[in-house]
């Protein structure tokens, strides 16, 4: 169920490890080689600038280190593998190829439910999502207009389309478009954590809605991480979570396939308890 393979280090890794050694602007020079080395930059990024909080620790040391550069006062956010099962057009599953962005219905704020001619509604804790876009260029200056596909599992540690027992449904996907103030929210569930990943939510950002549902041509595809305290809260008491608990007790950040190069910029902000739902934010931009 691993969204990808470990990457062999090479030399991008060994230049990220001496970069602990030097100053921070050193440190963020040598970050831009490693990119350079890589390949081209993509002409626009994603940043966060924040999120985590005094409950987002975990077992790790990924914190103080991001594979992202700073532009400004922002930080660039990684780009993450978008996984075997984002229903974007890019995979197929049973059926054959299977694009949820050009189907009438997938713009929605409250993704807990089926949508089009499928039924069918996610159990598990309340979650809102909001994500904040701003500005790389523009100093981080909110972005309006810009849209966000996000996707997740469900409590049970499935993708709808894909895993077994929940191919007839398309719920815990949708698509929102920011604000004036840069921002837009999902109420969904909290997803659950199966094996060999951390507790995650997929997201792709696209430079308009137009965009996003012709399916194709996003800015930047990435993945938000739950803090860990907070997932233990929800795995160890609601319901439906119960192989979740045992999948996080495997795992760490530290050994995430997506989270072990760094996450601080993608740990979520998470508020709440279980009787009332809880509230993930994250400020990213493009």
């Amino acid at each position: 169920m691993n969204d990808h393979l470990p990457h062999a280090p090479g030399l991008r890794h060994d230049l990220e490890r001496l970069a602990l050694l030097q100053d921070p602007a050193r440190r963020r020079a040598l970050r831009l080689l490693g990119g350079l080395a890589a390949g081209p930059l993509p002409l626009l990024g994603m940043v966060g600038c924040g999120g985590g909080d005094s409950d987002s620790s975990s077992s790790g040391s990924g914190e103080a280190e991001s594979s992202g550069s700073t532009v400004s006062s922002c930080t660039i956010v990684p780009s993450e593998t978008a996984g075997p099962y984002p229903g974007d057009g890019t995979n197929s599953n049973s059926s054959g190829v299977v694009n949820v962005l050009t189907q009438s219905g997938i713009v929605r704020s409250d993704i807990r439910s089926s949508f089009g001619t499928m039924s069918g509604t996610a159990d598990g804790v309340p979650l809102t999502v909001t994500l904040k876009l701003v500005s790389v260029s523009a100093a981080c200056a909110n972005l309006e207009g810009y849209a966000v596909y996000l996707w997740h599992c469900t409590r049970e540690g499935g993708y709808s389309l894909y895993s077994s027992g929940v191919t007839a449904q398309n719920y815990l996907r949708g698509v929102q478009v920011s604000n004036a103030s840069g921002e837009l929210s999902f109420t969904t569930v909290f997803p659950g954590c199966y094996s060999g990943r951390w507790p995650h939510i997929h997201f792709e950002v696209f430079s308009s809605l137009s965009t996003a549902t012709s399916g194709n041509s996003d800015v930047r595809t990435s993945q938000l991480a739950l803090p860990e305290s907070v997932c233990r809260s929800v795995y160890g008491s609601a319901s439906g979570y119960t192989s979740s608990l045992t999948n996080l007790n495997a795992i760490t950040l530290a050994s995430d396939n997506i989270f072990s190069d760094g996450y601080s910029t993608q740990m979520a902000t998470v508020t709440g308890d279980l009787t009332n739902g809880f509230a993930a934010t994250l400020t990213v931009g493009v």
